[in-house]
């Protein structure tokens, strides 16, 4: 074979290299950033501050790191010699796959009122949800969000920090996503939470589930009765342990006609919640919190400070 032929095979095969090169590339690109999921992400350095840290623990079930976002009011800091323990509020984000990044938004509005004495020193832990965020997905590998939250993440939290480690100093909140988790996660284990505060939540979806013999879509699909609706539906038979519930939303949002048809649901139950309905609010946990985060965060120390006197 002459010098000319291998020298245009070897520039073909260069060519054809590249070519694919690029293509992989391309791909690559067409997945954003935001639905890559990872169990650690680590805070950026311009987030970083005295009062949130990033941290892991080891997850028993998974044999891998998770991570999670923590807010320790400046009260924690100063009664460091001291027996002092805390409340704590768990956050659960909006959004899919999971991230313990994706509500650190709120952190300065929540330091800005404990700072100023407006609400009493809480520990805010932010969660990383899980592939399918916060919800149980047995037929997916390491896609089990809510247990690695229940029976991993919390038991870890009341051991490396001073937390009130009971239902009585456990709240739960979340916005979109969260909202819905949260929803799930009360109803299915209120032996856990004293206070809860979904968000935004979205309870249509939710109900499609429900009659739709667990399909969210064709390609996901939950256990029997594992919505917000039949949920709801099994905590009515008992109303025990008594739930504290405060459900928030904007009426700019896209969820507010679901939430109040929810409420009307959770009314024919006979189900006790208050709400806190914000005017002209989209679908923003932040712009909430912007308006009326005060009020939310006083009903977590209502019923915080209520549980602690009745014991």
């Amino acid at each position: 074979m002459s010098t000319y032929r291998l020298s245009l095979i070897a520039t073909l095969i260069v060519l054809m290299v590249s070519l694919s090169d690029q293509n992989c590339v391309a791909q690559k690109k067409k997945v954003p950033a935001s639905q890559a999921f990872h169990w650690v992400n680590p805070l950026p350095e311009r987030l970083q501050s005295e009062r949130l840290e990033h941290s892991t623990f080891v997850s028993p079930s998974m044999q891998r790191e998770v991570g999670y976002c923590i807010y320790l009011p400046a009260a924690y800091s100063e009664s460091q010699q001291s027996e002092k323990r805390f409340p704590v509020v768990y956050y659960l984000h909006g959004g899919r796959p999971g991230s313990e990044l994706k509500s650190i938004g709120l952190v300065p509005l929540i330091d800005q009122h404990i700072s100023s004495g407006n609400v009493a020193p809480m520990i805010y832990v932010f969660v990383n949800g899980g592939p399918v965020s916060h919800y149980n997905m047995p037929d997916r590998e390491q896609a089990m969000g809510e247990d690695v939250f229940i029976k991993e993440l919390i038991p870890h939290i009341d051991g490396k920090y001073r937390t009130i480690a009971s239902r009585e100093g456990r709240g739960l909140e979340g916005f979109s996503q969260g909202g819905r988790g949260t929803t799930r996660i009360m109803f299915k284990h209120p032996e856990l939470f004293i206070s809860t505060a979904p968000g935004g939540g979205g309870y249509e979806t939710e109900k499609k589930i429900s009659e739709n013999d667990g399909y969210e879509n064709p390609y996901l699909r939950f256990a029997p009765g594992y919505n917000t609706w039949d949920l709801a539906r099994e905590y009515a038979k008992s109303l025990e342990p008594k739930l504290n519930i405060q459900i928030h939303v904007g009426t700019k949002g896209f969820n507010y006609e679901n939430n109040l048809a929810y409420m009307e649901f959770l009314d024919s139950l006979k189900i006790p919640y208050s709400k806190v309905i914000v005017p002209e609010a989209p679908h923003s946990a932040k712009i909430i919190y912007e308006k009326q985060g005060l009020e939310l965060m006083k009903f977590h120390e209502k019923n915080f400070t209520d549980a602690h006197n009745a014991q």
